[in-house]
Parts: structure tokens; sequence; C-alpha cells
């Protein structure tokens, strides 16, 4: 990160709480809210982000668009949605510039569903997850491929072709 981008770093609070019912089972964690998601209040608000657009095509419904909707889609297939960090010094959206990066009470949400497992939706994710959280659930986890649109390298077929076995193994 250069200095340019340093000396703009914002201080941040997760804006939302997680999406779950007591009955979830698959926890997907990412890893903070980006500044488009923090503009729609709702998570995965970038037009551009496909983490809608794979869950819709794994699980063969309609492309979810008010935020009912997409938490409907979430808790129908006894998912559970949230991000990793519950604060962080970050500049605009990017997962490269974020540091202090404090974690989530992860118990808010596996004290109170039966969770098996965790996806963590892209590296940093994956990152920090390891280091601060599976000291103390103990989840097993999977690291995919983030669905961010600057993860170019993964068409829409290839992350649904990746997500889709964790989803529905």
């Amino acid at each position: 990160m250069s200095s340019t981008e340093m000396a703009y770093l914002e201080h941040v609070t997760h804006p939302f709480l997680p999406i779950h019912d007591g009955q979830s089972r698959i926890l997907i964690l990412g890893s903070f809210p980006s500044v488009k998601s923090r503009e729609t209040d709702f998570y995965y608000g970038h037009p551009r982000n496909r983490f809608w657009s794979v869950l819709a095509n794994i699980f063969s419904c309609d492309l979810p668009g008010t935020p009912e909707e997409k938490t409907q889609l979430i808790l129908s297939h006894r998912l559970a949605l949230w991000d990793v960090i519950a604060s962080c010094d970050v500049h605009a959206s990017s997962d490269a510039s974020v540091k202090n990066a404090d974690p989530v009470r992860i118990s808010d949400v596996t004290d109170h569903n039966p969770i098996e497992r965790v996806l963590l939706n892209g590296a940093l994710a994956g990152r920090l997850y390891r280091q601060h959280l599976l000291p103390l659930c103990h989840l097993p986890c999977e690291v995919l491929p983030s669905t961010s649109a600057a993860n170019a390298a993964f068409s829409l077929e290839r992350l649904c072709a990746v997500w889709g076995p964790a989803l529905l193994h």
C-alpha cells in the first residue's frame, strides 16, 4: 500500500448484523463490507460483486434484488452470513489496505445455530478467520475464491464451479 493510501485510512465499524435464524448450518464469512455495501446498507451491495449471482446459480433460483429476498435466500438454504472483521482501518474498499482489524464475536452466531463449517469469501477472510476466530470456535473452514469483481481471474461460471460443491456438500 502506498503512503498516499495510508494517509487515507478510515476507521470503520461493521454496520450490519449477521444473518442467521437458529437453523443455519453453514456460515459464510467475508472480510468487511465495501463502501458500496455500506452505502446500500446490505451485504455484497456492489453491482459487480458476483456473490448473489453465484448463490442464485447454485441454488437454481431467481437473482434476489432486495435485502429481504437476499435474506430469504440465505435462510432458506440454512446458511448464515457475516464478515470476519468487526472494525478496522481501511482505504475505500481495498482488502490490501486493511489494518488494525478487530474480529467479530463469532459466538453471536455459533452459539445460536448448528453451524457445521465455515466458508470464507476470499483470502483475507480466510487468513483473519484462521488467525482470530478458528481458535475460538474450532469450526472447519474452506477458503473460496472471492466473488469480488476485483478477482477477475474467476468468471461467474468458474466461481460457481468452486462454490457449488462447498455449498451443496
